[in-house]
């Protein structure tokens, strides 16, 4: 089939709905996300085996992590370029109206809901323990897996090796370009590889690269990942206690602190320039009790007297009036797994749900 013919075929497979769309793991997105990503159309990859600069990178790679040249290279000559995931990696279309209530509505819904009870009783030793080591309640992890994967549900059809490679070697125009941030994930993903014993070829993953229920970029899985139930190795896809680990782990390396909430409910400041200026560091909390009261903003009773900063976290709501929380150091904690702010509310808010049916 011909280039031109391909694009076409392409074309009328997307009108009809029949291509898979995506969304990306690791990176923040305030829409909407997680369309289910499957696997790419395999007639319509590219290998990667002849291209001298990628053959040179395995070398490279190689060299620095002090891994075998030959099995890397070899490994590398088998990854493929994915025209899908050069798609999904591209932003929503500009004027896409942000809406918290839709977005919220994807996330804590009855199908989750029972899927989070399912896990939690399943892995009910391991959140305790979870908790008690790291300070990480178990609603949050609980909340984490149910919007990342629905709990092993959605984990993802692609090979991480082609997606990583596409991302790292062909970047597409149109964004700006994190090529780089990839290439260090495809050699922390071979590092990965090696220890742990595993086929490059055979672990599939997101469009981004990101693995098992947690959806951990390789990187974060070499760093953050932990044998929680001692069997001496790290599963993120089938071992429950290492899910649980591993998420709670990550978290309290981002600064969660234990029995910190999460956020408060808050009056916006009425005046635009008080309320703009409230809202200029996004979510990251840099603003007093005091200096949010300075402002015109209304707090209740436990927001005044708490003792750290506090973040003016706006949600909008498509043709609506936007929300407004005011976010503590543990909700910028969670949008560390996720930049997004309408990402760490959901998971709040689907952990207090999955919580209130226990």
């Amino acid at each position: 089939m011909s280039r031109g013919s391909r694009r076409t075929l392409l074309a009328l497979l997307a009108a009809a709905g029949l291509l898979a769309t995506g969304a990306l793991a690791g990176l923040a997105d305030a829409k909407p996300k997680k369309p289910r990503a499957t696997a790419p159309v395999r007639d319509d990859t590219v290998p990667y085996g002849p291209r001298d600069d990628v053959m040179r990178f395995g070398a490279e790679l190689a060299e620095r992590q002090g891994l075998p040249a030959e099995w890397v290279q070899s490994q590398l000559a088998e990854a493929r370029y994915v025209p899908n995931v050069a798609k999904f990696i591209m932003p929503p279309p500009a004027g896409t109206a942000k809406n918290w209530a839709a977005y919220r509505g994807r996330f804590v819904e009855p199908k989750r809901i029972r899927a989070g009870l399912a896990f939690w009783q399943e892995n009910e030793k391991w959140l305790a323990r979870a908790e008690e080591l790291y300070g990480v309640p178990a609603e949050i992890v609980v909340g984490i897996v149910g919007v990342e994967t629905i709990y092993g549900q959605q984990m993802g059809g692609f090979r991480v090796i082609d997606a990583l490679a596409t991302l790292s070697f062909d970047f597409p125009s149109g964004r700006r370009d994190r090529s780089a941030f990839f290439r260090d994930e495809l050699e922390q993903f071979f590092v990965l590889c090696h220890s742990e014993n595993v086929d490059p070829l055979a672990l599939k993953g997101s469009y981004a690269g990101a693995m098992g229920m947690g959806q951990f970029m390789p990187s974060s899985w070499n760093r953050y990942a932990v044998d929680f139930d001692g069997d001496g190795r790290v599963d993120l896809h089938a071992s429950g206690a290492d899910i649980v680990g591993s998420v709670a782990h990550y978290l309290a390396e981002f600064g969660w602190q234990r029995g910190m909430p999460t956020h408060f409910d808050v009056a916006a400041p009425v005046d635009a320039i008080d309320r703009a200026t409230l809202l200029v560091p996004d979510i990251v909390p840099s603003f007093t009790p005091q200096e949010f009261l300075a402002h015109g903003a209304g707090l209740p009773a436990a927001a005044r007297e708490f003792g750290d900063k506090l973040a003016l976290i706006e949600l909008q709501n498509g043709d609506a009036a936007p929300s407004y929380i005011a976010g503590t150091p543990n909700f910028y904690a969670v949008t560390r797994y996720n930049w997004s702010s309408y990402y760490a509310l959901a998971v709040i808010e689907l952990g207090q749900a999955v919580k209130s049916m226990r």
